[in-house]
């Protein structure tokens, strides 16, 4: 796509702090970082979602992905990692991007970014499983 910077970015037409690529990815510091060493992962070609990512470059991604969270916790000497991909709602660049921070106990980071509760009901919860089963 013309427009998306992560595709000009692929091609080097924008600049960016590449810290890996093989054929099919491609990965960089986030100029935005939560941390230092916090990492984007995309795809060269343009894909908008994880959905629209097609399925024999789920594997490869992912492994991608992996490698380079094993990379970031090394190098920043960090304990661990979040590893995150937002779909549409939340997605800042409509493209694939896979989130690698490093993480430390007591950096300030509490669990997920947004407040979280529990199902008013057992039954209610058995619902929405089976609404999500119904829809695999």
């Amino acid at each position: 796509m013309d427009n998306c910077v992560f595709c000009k970015i692929a091609k080097r037409e924008v600049p960016a702090a590449i810290v890996y690529e093989d054929e099919a990815f491609l990965a960089f510091l986030d100029i935005t970082p939560l941390f230092e060493g916090h990492c984007l992962l995309i795809t060269k070609s343009h894909v908008e979602t994880l959905a629209d990512l097609p399925p024999d470059s789920v594997g490869p991604f992912f492994l991608a992905g992996q490698r380079l969270a094993r990379a970031v916790e090394t190098a920043m000497g960090a304990q661990g990692t979040f590893v995150a991909l937002n779909n549409k709602v939340s997605q800042s660049v409509p493209h694939i991007h896979l989130h690698v921070v490093p993480r430390r106990k007591g950096d300030g980071l509490k669990g997920f970014f947004w407040p979280r509760s529990k199902y008013a009901t057992a039954e209610r919860m058995n619902e929405v499983a089976a609404q999500i089963a119904a829809a695999l």
